[in-house]
């Protein structure tokens, strides 16, 4: 079921950050707190920016900063023309590119730590930045917008989504409770993984009118990620109507591999064939490709009522 909740929560913070953002847009100095704990003061606008997750990129770009990236991570489909780099590489190519700004996430400033360390021992600044769930979603939005001077397009990211969000509200409560199609959402099929609470991937299908059938799964540290299991999994065979499932690098899971699964026979979707995967970039990763996401699960749960 759409959750009234989160959907209302969402909208009180876009109201607040606009605010914030009209209130402040004159600053001369934003402090940014990254993902870390990390406190930085933003005098000026950075205009040499290498992004190694490809979320930056496409926010940046969003927002009309594209210009301002010098560099992209290596799976990086975006900006094809710019130098593709790793967090695996020699500092020194990356300090070649003349960067102000290396933006990040945890994933790696946890695993390359000395990256980090050598980018700032000579002034580059480093930002490590990643909200997993959607609470954090329009916050990380507005300080990529600081970090690039475009504040205002990131109001406006964020106003585009709140209404495209409500727009796909009024046509998920126009489905009668008894018809909404009850779902498992699956993260890592090797693991057996769901999504957990709070997750940009639970929130694309509750806003399409989804029912996460798998809503008492564990979250798995602090992450989106939820243990649940192939028991808990068969113990609800006969309730689940349709099994959807992330694809990409996080999960290279394909339909035959689902289907083939030992004891994954007893589960209605699969009798029924109502098994589909969906990209994880448009479920999982924090931009405006998570509309897309809503959309193509509405159309996946509801396709009747997407033909009319």
């Amino acid at each position: 079921m759409f959750n009234r909740i989160t959907f209302n929560r969402l909208t009180q913070l876009l109201f607040t950050l606009i605010t914030l953002l009209t209130i402040t847009g004159s600053a001369t100095a934003v402090p940014i707190i990254d993902q870390e704990g990390k406190v930085v003061l933003v005098n000026r606008p950075f205009t040499r920016i290498i992004s190694l997750y490809a979320a930056h990129t496409r926010n940046l770009i969003d927002m009309g900063a594209g210009s301002l990236i010098v560099a992209v991570g290596r799976n990086d489909k975006r900006l094809p023309d710019l130098p593709r780099l790793s967090f695996r590489d020699d500092t020194e190519r990356l300090l070649a590119l003349h960067p102000d700004l290396v933006l990040i996430r945890p994933m790696i400033s946890r695993a390359y730590p000395r990256l980090v360390q050598r980018l700032e021992q000579v002034g580059v600044a480093v930002v490590s930045l990643q909200p997993v769930s959607m609470d954090g979603l329009f916050r990380y939005w507005d300080t990529l917008g600081s970090l690039s001077g475009h504040r205002q397009e990131a109001a406006n990211m964020i106003g585009r989504f709140g209404a495209e969000l409500a727009e796909i509200k009024l046509l998920v409560d126009h489905i009668p409770m008894q018809d909404r199609k009850r779902v498992y959402f699956e993260s890592i099929h090797k693991r057996m993984k769901t999504f957990a609470p709070g997750s940009m991937a639970l929130f694309v299908l509750e806003s399409a009118g989804g029912i996460n059938i798998a809503n008492d799964a564990t979250q798995v540290r602090k992450t989106s990620i939820a243990a649940y299991g192939k028991e808990r999994i068969l113990a609800r065979a006969k309730e689940i109507d349709v099994f959807l499932a992330q694809q990409g690098r996080m999960n290279p899971v394909t339909l035959e591999m689902i289907r083939k699964e030992p004891g994954f026979h007893t589960i209605r979707a699969v009798q029924n064939r109502q098994i589909f995967l969906v990209d994880e970039k448009l479920v999982s990763r924090p931009t405006l490709g998570l509309l897309e996401g809503i959309e193509l699960v509405f159309n996946i749960l509801y396709p009747l009522v997407s033909a009319q």
